[in-house]
């Protein structure tokens, strides 16, 4: 029965990161007819409300401090998401997925600063191997200069790290359902602001761009937090951040299937380095640990 559990909740982590790897093309195609801002001021709204419903008499338990982190937390994601989806827009969803993963690389180094919790060799050895692939990516193919598509998306992973270090913080000292509610809250709060101060309200929007919304609110964002909590509860963590970096090889793959986005060596060779840091960063400093154990 563990055994079962144990596979069931591996699959569930896997498939958060498929479903995941699937939003970078859709939200790309919805960016054509909706502006960014209304799009995720929608996602994040569906997604406070449903995570709302089911969180129910918990968000009114919630500490205050813990609820003012959480706030802080929505505001990095805001910011982190609208960079992102900003980025989107002048690069391709496949670089736009890799190059997001680079938070993961970033975040031993930022926390370093904040609690003085000393990096390791590992997140060294990946940091060093991040930076290299990121060269290849965003420099690879280009005439004239740095694509601001890609800047705004390794600016989006800083903003994503923030959320982490902070998440870190708060996450153990209330209910998740209810962290992640007032989170997505406050998200939709600045993309609102934003939204009606920055861009006009879309005009003869196609169904298709509608579905899309819908999809990227209810299932990349509201779904995948029940799939992906879920399956922790079965999974350990370093196994979790793990199977989770292939969010950003669904991205691709999907990408290049139907989106036609070219692959060139470079870019390849680029995907394999931010990759492979990823991994380091995440299950480096477990395999280590293990080794000078044994």
């Amino acid at each position: 029965m563990a055994e079962n559990k144990a596979l069931l909740g591996r699959l569930a982590i896997l498939a958060t990161a498929l479903i995941w790897g699937t939003s970078f093309v859709i939200l790309k195609t919805t960016l054509d007819t909706v502006g960014t801002l209304w799009v995720l001021a929608i996602r994040f709204t569906v997604s406070a409300l449903l995570l709302g419903l089911f969180a129910g008499k918990k968000l009114r338990r919630i500490d205050k401090a813990v609820f003012k982190g959480s706030i802080q937390m929505g505001l990095c994601l805001a910011v982190a998401y609208i960079v992102q989806t900003y980025g989107l827009m002048y690069t391709t969803p496949g670089k736009n997925a890799f190059l997001t993963a680079s938070y993961c690389v970033l975040v031993p180094f930022m926390a370093w600063g904040i609690y003085k919790r000393r990096p390791g060799a590992a997140n060294v050895l990946a940091a060093l191997l991040c930076i290299t692939g990121i060269g290849f990516v965003s420099l690879g193919n280009l005439d004239g200069g740095v694509n601001i598509g890609d800047m705004l998306t390794l600016l989006c992973g800083i903003f994503y790290a923030f959320q982490i270090i902070i998440m870190e913080q708060y996450a153990g000292k209330g209910d998740a359902l209810a962290i992640t509610a007032v989170q997505f809250g406050a998200a939709a709060l600045v993309c609102w602001a934003g939204a009606l101060l920055f861009e006009s309200a879309p005009v003869n929007v196609p169904l298709s761009a509608w579905i899309s919304i819908a999809y990227l609110s209810v299932m990349c964002t509201a779904f995948c937090f029940f799939l992906q909590a879920w399956g922790m509860k079965y999974t350990p963590s370093s196994t979790t951040a793990v199977i989770m970096t292939l969010e950003s090889v669904f991205g691709t793959l999907i990408s290049v299937v139907f989106y036609h986005e070219p692959i060139t060596f470079k870019l390849l060779l680029g995907f394999a380095l931010i990759f492979v840091s990823v991994l380091i960063s995440e299950a480096g400093p477990e395999l280590f640990r293990k080794k000078l154990k044994a």
